[in-house]
């Protein structure tokens, strides 16, 4: 499959402006989950971008300032821990994705609406026109420079993160639920950052 053909299609119906979100985070235990949308564009391949999953972390980086360069707009939304455990991590995830769209910025800082958005496995409350792919981060070039976008971006917070809760290692995990991290959990706790129902089955069999 061309990795436009999606795209390709809106361009050749005479949409511009085609947005593409997608998502990074939704299955760890700690620290909000984070989409990302990204603008790009008629045409443009950027060589190399494909799932972030598939890309080692100094790829990734590499990739991000060339999508950066080269985006037309670039917007991110995040859902907290505690909104996640408040309506569900699906839930969050669209109100992240919706927040990543509705604060698309160009270079001046110009806020811009797209006429189209290419999604990743999920629809996003918004009375624009849009489509819903599954594994769209392998199938679309745009989905998946936002899955890099988003990854990228996640990740140096993460950096961040570890500072501030420096028994967790979540630098090396990410949030994700490794044994070390579920080691760190049941010696010291949750934080403020974790999320709590993500939490319920390793802290019952703890008790047990």
């Amino acid at each position: 499959m061309d990795i436009l053909e999606y795209e390709q299609r809106l361009w050749n119906k005479g949409f511009k402006n085609i947005a593409f979100c997608d998502e990074v985070g939704r299955g760890c235990l700690f620290g909000p989950v984070l989409a990302a949308t990204v603008i790009l564009p008629e045409g443009l391949v950027i060589e190399g971008v494909k799932d972030s999953k598939k890309l080692s972390p100094k790829k990734r980086e590499l990739l991000y300032e060339e999508i950066k360069k080269n985006a037309i707009a670039i917007g991110v939304g995040l859902s907290s821990s505690n909104l996640i455990d408040q309506i569900n991590i699906k839930n969050a995830t669209k109100v992240a994705m919706k927040k990543a769209v509705l604060s698309l910025k160009d270079f001046n800082e110009k806020h811009l609406v797209p006429d189209y958005i290419l999604i990743d496995a999920e629809t996003i409350d918004l009375d624009i026109p849009q489509k819903s792919i599954p594994k769209g981060d392998n199938v679309s070039h745009g989905i998946a420079a936002a899955s890099i976008v988003a990854k990228v971006i996640r990740d140096r917070m993460c950096i961040d993160w570890d500072n501030q809760y420096p028994n967790y290692g979540i630098k090396q995990h990410k949030g994700y639920g490794t044994k070390q991290h579920n080691e760190a959990i049941l010696k010291y706790g949750p934080t403020e950052l974790h999320r709590k129902t993500f939490l319920k089955k390793l802290l019952q069999k703890e008790i047990i």
